[in-house]
């Protein structure tokens, strides 16, 4: 695996399966990698020639400073998992090289995107993370960008924003990875203690219940999940029964043909999400 700290350094180890025209296949995270990532990386090795991989803690999309300082930096661990699986390419940059002073985003229409469920709870979040998507694609120019089902509203963003970023990649949405009790992973998961851990899987258990032979409609259901989820000591921030395109509320079961359940708790200090798909 190749390690490419500057923007000029990945240029240069990118030139060549461009000028191949290999396939491109790309995989940011902010690092604190873990088998859901790793699978991620995988799938990116089954369908392209060259796959990248992004370490970056974007600073844009922290609302606030607190959770930036506290969030998990592991690059020498990160590199040796990517190494393990053969990624090709390692982009570790600085601040300064994706955010040089020089540049400025574009002002992306997020449209309702922005103020539902993640964007009603962390203003601001979503804008810098089409800001830090848009700028990585730029500088990686993949033929496919990979991002994992546990943060549906930002692959739901970058959906809605691909002819806004005109940058011609295809986008691909790969499915959650969990413990084996359920618990979808994270790299917050280590910070729960051990009795939250185990109160932990009750999200995915709740989630899992939702089906129209239980609840008459999503009200209903939603109602339910939220008691169930504070008996558990979880602080619920939202349980939406949704459209998977439109991320918006369904009425009843019947409204939509591709239905989402998605879900955001704090337990003790921290913030879990997750959702499953249903039809």
């Amino acid at each position: 695996m190749k390690i490419a700290k500057t923007n000029e350094a990945l240029a240069t180890l990118l030139q060549d399966a461009k000028a191949a025209n290999h396939s491109i296949g790309f995989v940011p995270t902010m690092g604190a990698l873990h088998a859901g990532h790793i699978a991620l990386i995988e799938q990116s090795k089954r369908e392209n020639q060259i796959t990248v991989c992004s370490i970056f803690v974007n600073p844009t999309q922290f609302n606030d400073a607190a959770d930036l300082a506290k969030y998990p930096r592991t690059e020498e661990v990160d590199a040796q998992k990517l190494e393990k699986v053969d990624c090709d390419i390692l982009y570790l940059p600085t601040v300064d090289e994706v955010y040089p002073s020089d540049w400025q985003s574009p002002d992306f229409d997020l449209g309702h995107f922005d103020s539902i469920m993640e964007g009603k709870m962390r203003p601001g979040h979503f804008k810098g993370m089409a800001q830090v998507v848009y700028r990585l694609l730029y500088l990686v120019r993949p033929n496919k960008l990979y991002m994992g089902q546990k943060d549906l509203q930002q692959f739901t963003i970058i959906k809605h924003l691909i002819p806004q970023f005109n940058l011609g990649f295809e986008l691909i949405c790969a499915p959650i990875v969990r413990e084996a009790d359920g618990l979808a992973m994270s790299s917050r998961n280590v910070r729960l203690s051990e009795d939250e851990r185990a109160i932990a899987p009750l999200i995915y258990k709740t989630l899992t219940t939702a089906n129209p032979a239980n609840f008459k409609s999503p009200s209903t259901y939603r109602d339910f999940a939220i008691t169930q989820l504070e008996h558990a000591y979880m602080k619920v921030e939202y349980v939406e029964v949704v459209d998977r395109n439109s991320l918006l509320p369904v009425n009843n079961w019947t409204e939509s043909q591709e239905k989402a359940i998605c879900v955001a708790v704090q337990l003790g200090p921290i913030r879990l999400i997750d959702n499953i798909f249903i039809d």
